[in-house]
């Protein structure tokens, strides 16, 4: 009995040694299962975000038709970073082309930004019809936060001067140097009225109905502000009209005396809908992302318009504050529903600068326009 008990001992002994190496496997296997199936979530990106406006940075990426548009994004973000030399981007403003998904842009920023253990921008993604380069998908404006001071007195906020011709069935196509001679001359009018040069802008943007004419529109603004970060795109496949409009914004030679101050020269078009200047010395902005409307019935606008409102609050600061107010309609129906709207929210009496002409998309097939606003920061 006592050998048949050792004899039953030792096999159970080696069956549990033999066994010992699978079930360790099972285990492994289980538990490389659990690990690979938990995926990080990335955060999104902020609505809203303050900065200090002495320390604001303006930069473009290059242009590029290496790859598709995840590729190019990943690209133009990397060029951004060297040229910002390790500032903190606080804002993208991507223009996208072609038929590429913008749904993934502030993916792809999030996921950019988190390996890098970046604080995330605000983000706004805007569909054109076409860029300068054929291939290329994306091209973005980057606002940063420069370690020194960079703009001591403040900056300047130049609405969009636009310039525009009909297109009619006998010239479909109208060339466009033209208006952008026109929209450059208004620009650096806008400039002189508050006491600045063309060497004192930082950033331009041109939005242009055409880029048949690109190398001699390109060669202007370049003549005309070499100085600057320069961007020019066309706002739509098939626009309604001809039209070049170019915004700027510029370093201030001096206080503007209060912390934003609106101004409308004379010799430009007057107009109750905007100021054609703003001179911010606040020492704080707030910056937002795009918020996106739905729809073109005056409620559905009203509700973009106050979850704007509601994110400026966040920031301790007003809608009625707003310094620039970019908007980014699709239809002209929406753009009579926000003018219509936007001094329900606005302040009225001193309209805020501001660019508002059609696009060709956004990152939501359902969405009819998107704004974004720099609004002084409270104290």
């Amino acid at each position: 009995m006592c050998g048949i008990s050792i004899r039953l001992i030792a096999a159970s002994v080696a069956l549990l040694v033999a066994a010992a190496p699978l079930l360790s496997q099972k285990r492994k296997k289980k538990k490389d299962e659990e690990v690979t199936q938990t995926l990080e979530i990335l955060p999104d990106p902020p609505s809203a975000l303050k900065a200090e406006t002495g320390k604001l940075t303006f930069e473009v990426s290059p242009l590029t038709a290496k790859g598709l548009l995840s590729q190019q994004v990943r690209e133009a973000v990397k060029a951004l970073w060297r040229a910002n030399r390790g500032e903190t981007i606080v804002r993208l403003r991507a223009f996208v082309a072609g038929t590429g998904d913008m749904r993934r842009f502030p993916q792809l920023v999030s996921e950019m930004f988190s390996e890098k253990r970046m604080p995330l921008p605000v983000v706004t993604t805007i569909q054109v019809g076409a860029l300068p380069m054929e291939g290329a998908a994306v091209v973005i404006e980057s606002v940063s936060v420069a370690k020194k001071t960079a703009n001591p007195h403040g900056l300047a906020f130049i609405s969009g001067q636009a310039a525009t011709a009909p297109i009619t069935a006998e010239q479909s196509k109208l060339p466009v140097m033209p208006l952008a001679v026109k929209s450059v001359e208004n620009l650096k009018k806008a400039l002189a009225a508050v006491g600045l040069l063309a060497e004192d802008t930082l950033r331009v943007t041109c939005f242009s109905s055409s880029l048949d004419d690109h190398p001699q529109v390109q060669g202007l603004v370049h003549r005309e502000f070499g100085g600057a970060a320069i961007n020019i795109v066309q706002i739509q496949r098939a626009p309604a009209q001809s039209v070049v409009e170019c915004e700027a914004v510029a370093r201030l030679r001096q206080p503007a005396g209060v912390p934003v101050k609106l101004v409308s020269p004379e010799g430009l078009e007057a107009s109750k809908n905007y100021s054609h200047v703003a001179l911010v010395s606040a020492p704080r902005v707030v910056l937002t992302g795009a918020q996106m409307g739905f729809r073109t019935q005056e409620s559905d606008v009203r509700l973009a318009f106050g979850r704007v409102k509601s994110q400026l609050e966040q920031q301790g600061t007003s809608i009625q504050k707003v310094a620039m107010s970019s908007i980014y309609p699709l239809s002209q129906d929406v753009t009579n529903k926000i003018r219509e709207v936007r001094f329900d929210f606005y302040d009225r009496a001193n309209p805020p600068a501001s660019t508002m002409l059609p696009f060709e998309g956004l990152p939501s097939v359902d969405a009819s326009f998107a704004i974004d606003v720099v609004a002084v920061a409270g104290n």
